[in-house]
């Protein structure tokens, strides 16, 4: 190790203990709101809101968002973006559709395989060829979309699952009464934990988002870290819209318009830096259940129009947001 290399990781060498903890203290933010919110509507609420179906019906909207904002916490945490995963959502829904006229193996594959070529296009153009994330992804967030209407027949057609396939009968069932989708976005989610905190590509996933010069003088392969976490993200929003697809019996072009700032949105309130390099996954899935519940809350309010649910929304996470920075601050100090 070099005399560089030492520095470095010296100097890192707090950080990077605090970083490989799935929650941090300092980024409890998101859990004291939430857990504050939840209080709140079974109080204000009570049986309609805190019932076993309106919590399951929770749980079941979160399993989708938290398979994307998974993929979406390792793409930033390696200091990137990616706003290709609302389009991303789409097209896999449709393939699913699509696929299954010929069974159920074709229905997952199809899929799979077109987002995760797409995830691969995006990172080698970030990675190996340097381009802007933003810039790059947003392409891919055009490109998806339009290959989605195209499958769908410019939006005029809406490819149908069979009811006996054995897709449908998964998406569709239960398990320990909650939602098969539930279920596998958990094992995503414990999965992810588990390469972020406890792998190599986890910790070169840290330090190429914390400092890429530094990552490439540690000898780290920092363009494959880009690539793979492009992948990841790509694929696991694939599974996201598979599971869509498979719970709908239907693939619809216009879903998962905007998803893409909702993960974004969870993962940033979650604690992670838009920057790069500091973040955890359990502070992602605090932030996917704050969202889903303040949605569900203001859909038991019921007199509020569309517009004001988005003020409403966008509040609470300027909140969170603000009481995240506060308990960094003192942190710090």
């Amino acid at each position: 190790m070099t005399a560089v290399e030492n520095a470095t990781a010296a100097s890192a060498g707090p950080r990077a203990v605090t970083r490989l903890l799935w929650w941090r203290p300092d980024r409890a933010g998101t859990p004291v709101v939430l857990a504050l919110v939840l209080v709140a509507g079974s109080l204000t609420f009570g049986g309609s809101f805190a019932s076993g179906r309106n919590l399951g019906n929770i749980a079941l909207d979160s399993s989708y968002l938290l398979l994307i904002a998974t993929g979406m916490t390792f793409v930033i945490l390696s200091g990137g973006i990616d706003l290709s995963v609302g389009s991303l959502l789409a097209l896999s829904g449709v393939l699913t559709a699509y696929g299954s006229r010929w069974g159920t193996l074709a229905a997952v594959l199809l899929p799979l395989a077109v987002c995760g070529v797409i995830g691969l296009v995006n990172g080698l153009l970030i990675g190996r060829a340097g381009i802007a994330p933003f810039i790059v992804t947003l392409a891919a967030l055009l490109f998806a979309r339009g290959l989605a209407f195209a499958v769908a027949d410019e939006g005029n057609t809406v490819h149908i699952i069979p009811a006996d396939l054995a897709l449908t009968q998964l998406g569709q069932a239960r398990w320990l009464g909650l939602s098969a989708p539930v279920w596998f976005a958990l094992a995503a989610f414990a999965a992810g934990v588990v390469v972020l905190n406890r792998t190599r590509f986890g910790q070169a996933t840290f330090a190429v988002g914390d400092s890429q010069e530094a990552a490439e003088l540690m000898g780290l392969p920092v363009a494959r870290v880009r690539v793979l976490v492009y992948v990841l993200s790509a694929l696991l929003t694939g599974i996201a819209g598979v599971l869509v697809a498979a719970q709908t019996q239907s693939g619809l072009p216009t879903i998962g318009e905007g998803r893409e700032l909702e993960a974004i949105a969870a993962v940033v309130i979650g604690g992670t830096l838009l920057t790069g390099g500091a973040g955890t996954l359990g502070g992602t899935l605090a932030g996917v259940l704050l969202l889903k519940v303040i949605q569900n809350l203001i859909n038991q309010v019921g007199t509020l129009t569309a517009y004001y649910q988005q003020v409403v929304s966008g509040t609470f996470l300027v909140v969170v947001v603000l009481i995240q920075s506060r308990l960094t601050r003192r942190r710090t100090r």
